[in-house]
């Protein structure tokens, strides 16, 4: 590795590469421990799609919006950096689905639009879609070999109680997650505790009413999100590393990553060669692919399959007076890829957050998605045609004719990995491939066990906690270059 400068290396340097959520909360992991840690961003910004933004002065999340609060990774974290006081529930659950041509209310009673019983869904599907969740009965029942090591959910939920259940509930509701197809995402990753409940209890309906019976027994809120927006977490999150007395460098791009003979890695970022002892890699796939070629071709062939949905988000400000009066009650609206609309989701956010509603004062504040797997061609026009269907199709939806005062447009592209049948095998896979190294790697982020805030940061924590267990090497011990 050729460069002109190298720094000095010290006993128990770590390098994160990444300033997302993921890699701020492996660092964070590490400098509570006791290891000096630097994180390498290649971009001008922390927080990865955890991004804090404006509109006409008020404060809105550009990115990701609430967090899963029945895992405790995510609220754990904001709570440990100083936010804990900051958490606040959405104001109001209440949603609704958009299809057949009108606003129908976002049933109770399912796991992720998989119903306990046909009466969940009722006033959603057709009648004929309501019966042939009843006819599940009439099947043979499920065995641990009908769903084999994965299946995907879409088409295991459709053979059991129907495509209407998939295409009307089940696809709107992993599309706000993956942006992906229900037909193509893995079960058992997207969806592992139906996964699993589904191999033991017969029928998928009785999966379902297992697992609703366990959720009802937990308390609190199922989500969370904190004041200012979420958003704020990546901020609050380095500003502890850096308390803790580790580096965060912003604007930083690595170029190359390689075994040093002097142990550890050296890594590559402008003229300057790097030392650490131990790296995480704390990329999306296609920026960790490339970084591993050389070291560890395996890993890095794996990484270079994943496959990403980019998306839009469009964030309008109206006058409240001008707007409210449209708008239905709850917190916005999902749209099923089959009614062939444009925007995929609604949130009403000075309705979902209270902190946007106190914060908004005469605006209404509102953003639409637009875009998912295999749909993307509309990313690619302009800020103000995203911003025309986006109005159309809430005219359409909700009677909503006012003009906006403000609007903002993020795009979010690769942003979000796919999840396909056998992608926990690939994940396990590429986490064999990076232990087997001479040197201390490891991997986290979204590609790896969930997309969410919780399952995010909870790869990060296992990949620090991998890296605290290995014995760190004495100064000046030579290293195994070997790739």
């Amino acid at each position: 590795m050729n460069a002109d400068t190298r720094d000095t290396p010290s006993s128990g340097q770590v390098v994160v590469i990444g300033g997302g959520i993921a890699g701020l909360a492996a660092a964070h992991r590490l400098a509570s421990a006791g290891r000096r840690v630097t994180v390498l961003e290649a971009t001008t910004t922390l927080g990865g799609k955890l991004r804090a933004g404006r509109i006409e002065g008020v404060p809105i999340d550009l990115g990701a919006e609430s967090m899963l609060a029945r895992r405790p990774e995510a609220v754990d974290l904001a709570r440990a950096v100083g936010l804990g006081d900051r958490l606040q529930p959405p104001a109001t659950t209440t949603a609704a689905v958009w299809t057949r041509d009108a606003l129908r209310p976002m049933p109770k009673g399912h796991v992720m639009g998989v119903p306990g019983d046909a009466a969940a869904l009722s006033g959603l599907l057709s009648a004929e879609g309501l019966a042939r969740i009843a006819r599940e009965r009439d099947l043979p029942p499920v065995g641990p070999g009908d769903l084999g090591d994965d299946v995907a959910v879409g088409r295991f939920v459709a053979d059991r109680l129907g495509h209407e259940v998939v295409d009307r509930l089940v696809e709107p509701l992993l599309g706000g997650v993956y942006a992906g197809d229900a037909y193509a995402l893995s079960m058992r990753a997207a969806v592992p505790k139906l996964f699993d409940a589904a191999r033991t209890h017969g029928t998928l309906t009785d999966a379902v009413r297992a697992l609703q019976g366990a959720a009802g027994a937990q308390p609190g809120p199922a989500f969370m999100g904190i004041e200012g927006g979420i958003g704020t977490l990546p901020g609050a999150v380095a500003d502890a590393v850096t308390a803790l007395g580790g580096e965060i460098l912003t604007d930083t791009p690595v170029h190359a990553l390689a075994p040093s003979a002097r142990g550890g890695w050296d890594i590559r970022t402008g003229d300057l060669v790097r030392h650490a002892d131990a790296v995480i890699l704390a990329t999306p796939a296609w920026a960790a692919s490339p970084l591993l070629a050389a070291a560890c071709p395996a890993a890095a062939t794996e990484l270079a399959a994943v496959e990403y949905a980019s998306m839009a988000l469009v964030t309008l400000a109206f006058r409240r007076a001008d707007a409210e009066a449209a708008l239905p009650a709850g917190s916005g609206f999902l749209v099923p890829p089959v009614d062939g609309r444009t925007i995929k989701a609604s949130t009403f956010s000075t309705r979902k957050w209270k902190w946007t509603d106190e914060g908004a004062g005469d605006l209404l504040v509102l953003r639409t998605s637009v875009g998912r797997y295999g749909e993307e061609d509309h990313l690619h026009r302009e800020d103000a045609d995203l911003v025309a269907v986006s109005l159309k199709d809430l005219a359409e939806a909700t009677g909503l004719a006012a003009r906006p005062v403000a609007t903002e447009v993020t795009r979010w592209i690769g942003g979000l990995p796919q999840y396909p049948v056998g992608h926990l095998a690939r994940v396990a896979r590429i986490r064999e491939a990076v232990a087997a190294l001479p040197a201390a790697l490891r991997v986290c982020g979204a590609v790896y066990d969930g997309v969410g805030i919780p399952a995010t940061i909870a790869s990060a924590r296992r990949a620090a906690d991998e890296i605290l267990a290995t014995p760190t090497p004495a100064p000046g011990t030579p290293g195994d270059a070997r790739e």
